[in-house]
């Protein structure tokens, strides 16, 4: 059983950086490409980022190219997305997911993730 936990969200002002945590029990974190997604009210799932098992290769979606960076640390079987500059548009329930498909390494569908956090949630103001 897997089990994944986010942290680090908060309410920020506009501009502002968060560092959200997702920390994976078990022993086949690293093994695994994982991934970042977000939810707002009345919205469906939004992908934001992928990163590989190793982390050497990475992937993010328009909206937070530039602004938003993922990484991992398997040692720690943590996975992490640094997100800076924020805006209010970034408000959402963030979560973590593994993603269990083969294939590429990331994947904007959810279906394609097994195992999901329970969401830390992120409020920026404007």
């Amino acid at each position: 059983q897997v089990q994944l936990v986010e942290s680090g969200g908060g309410l920020v002002q506009a501009g502002a950086s968060l560092r959200l945590s997702c920390a994976a029990s078990g022993r086949t974190f690293s093994t695994y490409a994982m991934g970042w997604f977000r939810q707002a009210p009345g919205k469906e799932h939004e992908f934001l980022a992928g990163i590989s098992w190793s982390g050497g290769a990475t992937f993010y979606a328009d909206s937070v190219k530039g602004r938003f960076t993922i990484f991992r640390d398997n040692a720690k079987n943590t996975m992490y997305l640094q997100m800076n500059s924020l805006k209010p548009e970034d408000t959402a329930l963030y979560y973590c997911a593994r993603k269990y498909s083969s294939g590429r390494y990331y994947s904007y569908r959810p279906e394609e993730y097994d195992y999901w956090g329970q969401g830390t949630q992120v409020t920026v103001s404007s």
